[in-house]
């Protein structure tokens, strides 16, 4: 997906997605200047979010320290730090069981140790059916510069059905709350 397109998830007959699973995935760089010796990998801690909207105000959050929205429809698969390796997190949204007032939820990952996107080398975001097991979209996000954060993409209400739009927004803090300025224009 490129920033800006819009993929919309129909809830009911042929193609209809009840399981949305939005996957984060990145690899670490290895340091390099003057501090590449007391530095590992494992100094970036990427986090993904799900932050809830309500007419435009924040209801519910998802991440690292409250893996389950208060209503059980979206979960995450916990914090993961990265390794040498490959590193995802993955949060899920049932999306029959998302409250009726939650019009919006908006996916974040923020770097929680302040570093920088150039620290990685690379950065995934795929989309899934999680029910059909069958991958929806993916894209590749720039993984350099200054900032500390991307707001992926808002998960939009449509009557019954959802649409899923990708933001790709550079935003620097290290949590979902030090992003709220840069969401908040995006709803």
């Amino acid at each position: 997906m490129w920033p800006g397109q819009t993929l919309r998830l129909p809830r009911a007959g042929n193609g209809a997605v009840e399981v949305l699973r939005v996957e984060t995935s990145w690899i670490g760089q290895r340091p390099r200047g003057l501090l590449r010796r007391f530095r590992e990998p494992s100094d970036l801690d990427l986090d993904a979010s799900a932050v809830c909207f309500s007419q435009g105000q924040p209801v519910d959050v998802v991440f690292f320290r409250h893996l389950v929205s208060d209503d059980g429809s979206i979960r995450h698969s916990g914090d993961s730090l990265t390794t040498p390796g490959p590193t995802s997190e993955s949060i899920t949204v049932d999306l029959a069981r998302v409250p009726v007032h939650v019009d919006a939820v908006v996916f974040t990952l923020n770097s929680f140790t302040g570093l920088t996107f150039a620290e990685v080398r690379t950065v995934t975001l795929r989309l899934f059916d999680d029910t059909a097991g069958r991958e929806l979209a993916a894209c590749a996000l720039p993984a350099n510069g200054t900032s500390t954060a991307y707001v992926l993409a808002k998960l939009s209400r449509l009557g019954t059905d959802w649409q899923v739009t990708a933001l790709q927004v550079p935003a620097n803090g290290r949590t979902f709350q030090d992003l709220m300025p840069a969401i908040i224009p995006l709803l």
